[in-house]
């Protein structure tokens, strides 16, 4: 039999620049709700790829803020609803080379795809739509699957899962520190792509790249093959 290949796609900050959009729903949020000016993108780091509640507590703890179940809580909602917002508002087209390496591996017989990613049902279905991604034909696990969010490596291991090829021939794509550590804490080998943070913030992955219009499925079949 054929060897299977496993391809996990991360949404934020992978497929499209949504973490730009993120973070001004959040610096409105913040402003609007916590009346706290002055806040930067560069403020939520420590939260990336970890779902909306771990960004949002990130942002106010920069600030010397400790928030409440109930603000957090409150905050969250605003955000999504802002963010949908900018959504609609503004195109979000996919990052160079994430359609082209989706369809390549789409076409192979000895490919499986998944997309995984912490962010909710509602809101990471709006950023594929908008991006005109495929993921009707992909196994498709989000926030709201999950009860442990990255680093914790129930998602990856939830994707692997659901396209049946076991983590070890799996590659996840990812963005963000957190997210390469769930990457490898499930036992996958992980490309990280410096979209969201410096390749330093990244060096944990078994390759770091500027963009995935660099990686192609002969470079993803390398790095599972490599013990």
């Amino acid at each position: 039999m054929e060897k299977l290949y496993g391809l996990i796609f991360d949404v934020d900050g992978v497929i499209a620049d949504t973490e730009a959009a993120n973070a001004r729903a959040s610096i409105k949020v913040f402003a609007d709700f916590l009346g706290l000016e002055g806040v930067v993108r560069k403020d939520f780091e420590a939260g990336l790829g970890r779902g909306a509640e771990e960004y949002v507590k990130a942002g106010a703890r920069t600030h010397g803020l400790e928030l409440t179940d109930e603000q957090i809580e409150k905050i969250t909602q605003l955000r999504q609803e802002y963010f949908l917002k900018v959504l609609k508002e503004e195109s979000m087209p996919p990052f160079p080379g994430v359609l082209e390496l989706m369809e390549t591996a789409m076409q192979r017989e000895d490919f499986r795809l998944a997309i995984a990613t912490s962010g909710t049902h509602e809101k990471s279905r709006a950023v594929l739509e908008a991006a005109n991604i495929p993921y009707k034909k992909m196994v498709y696990i989000h926030g709201d699957h999950v009860k442990h969010k990255k680093p914790n490596p129930e998602l990856f291991l939830l994707a692997a899962k659901g396209i049946g090829i076991e983590p070890a021939n799996c590659v996840v794509i990812e963005d963000a520190p957190n997210g390469v550590q769930a990457a490898k804490a499930a036992g996958a080998k992980c490309i990280a792509v410096t979209n969201s943070t410096t390749a330093e913030n990244l060096s944990r992955a078994d390759l770091v790249c500027e963009s995935l219009a660099q990686i192609d499925l002969k470079t993803i079949t390398k790095l599972i093959e490599q013990k």
